[in-house]
């Protein structure tokens, strides 16, 4: 079956949630998506639709496309924000990376995007559970273990404060977490124990560095 959308379904699919992939639309252009495989009905009240990783790859754009190669590059090294489209993005930290115009509106954000996060794991967990990781989480490591860290009140790094760097690593499920001393990458690795994920402290053998490898819990 053409799972690829029309134009009105693909607008319902970018507006989905940026952190839990629910979807708002008419009940014919969910059913369609539902057809599709693309979106999923969760099967506890109210019953909201979801996109599947089928729909995630189209949202985000196919591995190997010009659109996701560019997201990549984004995790993988900072750049200064661009003007406000409303959309929620973690802050994985970096010496490029900007403070937020507004603290009091961030926090808010923050707040909202882990609160979605936990009622994701609610929702797509086989037994419910809120206190590990789900799928979305293990398809998006940086941005997950940087919205954990955030949404715990520790501050990313900036052009001008120290705080925490996120970054990927070629270890399969797993994020390198760096902070600006040995009491704060400590409090690092118990914020992300808390919140689901196995952290781990290690030694850079060239620079002496400190660091956390972190992986979602499963189990």
């Amino acid at each position: 079956m053409n799972r690829e959308p029309t134009a009105a379904q693909r607008r319902v699919i970018d507006a989905a949630d940026p952190v839990t992939g629910r979807l708002r639309g008419t009940q014919a252009q969910l059913t369609a998506l539902v057809r599709r495989g693309l979106a999923f009905r969760h099967p506890r009240p109210p019953h909201d639709h979801f996109l599947t990783p089928a729909g995630q790859r189209i949202r985000e754009g196919s591995p190997g496309t010009p659109e996701r190669q560019e997201q990549q590059e984004r995790q993988e090294q900072p750049r200064q924000p661009a003007p406000s489209t409303g959309v929620f993005a973690a802050r994985v930290g970096g010496a490029r990376e900007a403070a937020p115009p507004s603290d009091a509106g961030r926090l808010r954000e923050v707040r909202g995007a882990w609160q979605g996060l936990l009622e994701l794991r609610r929702m797509t967990n086989p037994d419910g559970s809120t206190d590990r990781p789900c799928g979305w989480e293990r398809g998006h490591l940086v941005r997950a273990a940087a919205l954990a860290l955030e949404a715990a009140g520790h501050q990313p790094e900036t052009a001008s404060t120290p705080g925490y760097r996120v970054r990927t690593t070629p270890q399969p499920e797993a994020v390198a977490v760096y902070a600006p001393d040995a009491t704060a990458l400590s409090a690092c690795a118990d914020t992300l124990e808390r919140a689901g994920w196995q952290p781990g402290e290690y030694t850079e053998p060239r620079t002496g560095t400190r660091y956390l490898l972190a992986s979602p819990r499963r189990t």
